[in-house]
Formats: structure tokens, sequence, C-alpha cells
């Protein structure tokens, strides 16, 4: 097993920013690196872990922590994370670095993509939706998004392939020897 400790990768975005894309990419480079990894994904963690919330900022902030709470004891024991969920609220965020303080690390990364961007790559039809009433409590549309005012790393997924974007997690990661080096990713065919 590879050389590596315990880390959370918070991902942070607007949906449609290309978090989960980017988190595919990464896991496939953990695979390869022989880096075990858990992935904490925004949709999943409302179905099995939070199923019942609903979208208000209350619902919102109690399914944020209970991501923040897993993604610390996983990192606290040696297990990479990722975490892929919108986490709309800066101290919601900022709570869950606390959280982590002293016993893992936490990165925040910003997936930094214009609303009409996420919106034309919206393939769900959620945007859609959110405008024309039949989604409430929507973020970005209906609800706000407050971007990160200092995040560890920022992608920004109009300019960068996800391939890009992953290299420049894996760079970081590896300067602050969380995990340890390995080869550069293929560019996009």
């Amino acid at each position: 097993m590879s050389d590596h400790k315990g880390f959370t990768l918070w991902m942070t975005g607007l949906s449609g920013s290309g978090k989960s894309t980017i988190t595919e990419v990464l896991i496939d480079e953990f695979e390869d690196r022989d880096i075990p990894l858990e992935v904490l994904d925004g949709d999943v963690v409302r179905e099995n872990l939070s199923k019942g919330l609903g979208f208000s900022k209350e619902d919102r902030d109690t399914n944020i922590g209970r991501i923040a709470f897993v993604a610390d004891l996983l990192s606290r024991n040696g297990v990479p994370v990722i975490t892929a969920a919108i986490s709309p609220y800066r101290e919601t965020r900022d709570n869950a670095r606390k959280l982590h303080e002293g016993k893992g690390r936490f990165v925040e990364v910003f997936v930094a993509t214009s609303l009409e961007d996420c919106e034309a790559r919206d393939t769900k039809g959620l945007y859609a939706k959110a405008r024309s009433g039949e989604i409430k409590e929507f973020t970005g549309v209906s609800d706000p998004y407050e971007a990160p005012e200092n995040p560890d790393v920022v992608c920004h997924t109009e300019e960068e392939s996800p391939q890009e974007s992953a290299q420049k997690l894996l760079d970081y990661l590896e300067e602050r020897g969380l995990i340890p080096a390995g080869e550069a990713i293929p560019a996009a065919a």
C-alpha cells in the first residue's frame, strides 16, 4: 500500500460545476496509485445518511454536518476522503474545517463555474425546474451559494479540463506530503 495520510478534499460548487466529474478522474488516479479512497457524494449521502431531510437552510446544514462528521472520522483514521456536495453556506463549510483541525487534514476546493455554464451543462434539467418554480430552494436560483473566501485550491472548470483540475489537486496533495508523488494524468484525447 502507498505511503499516504488521511485527509478530506472538500469540493464545493454549484450543481453542475464539475465536482463529480473531477472526482471520477481522481478515483481512477487513486486506484492507479493503489491509494484507498472514500467518496462522500452529496446525492448518495442524501439518499443513505440524510434521507428525509429537505432543502431548508437547517436541513442543508444538518446534511453537510453529517458529511463533515463522517469525513473527519475517516480522515483521522488514515483514510483519504473526497466530498462532492454543493455545501452552499460558508459558515457550515468553516465548521467542517474546524471539525478536522488537529485530527486530519482539510483541503477546501472551490469548483468555480459560472451559473450560466452550470445551467448549460445541466443534464438533469434541475435549473429549468428551479426557474419554473417546480423546485423550491435551489442553490444559485432561489437559494444563495456563498463562494469560499479563501479556498485552498480553485478549479476553473470553464477553462480547465477535468484532468487538468484533477492534476492541480494531486499536485497540491503531493506538495503537502498527503500522497506520494506519481505520474502526471495524461491529457484528455
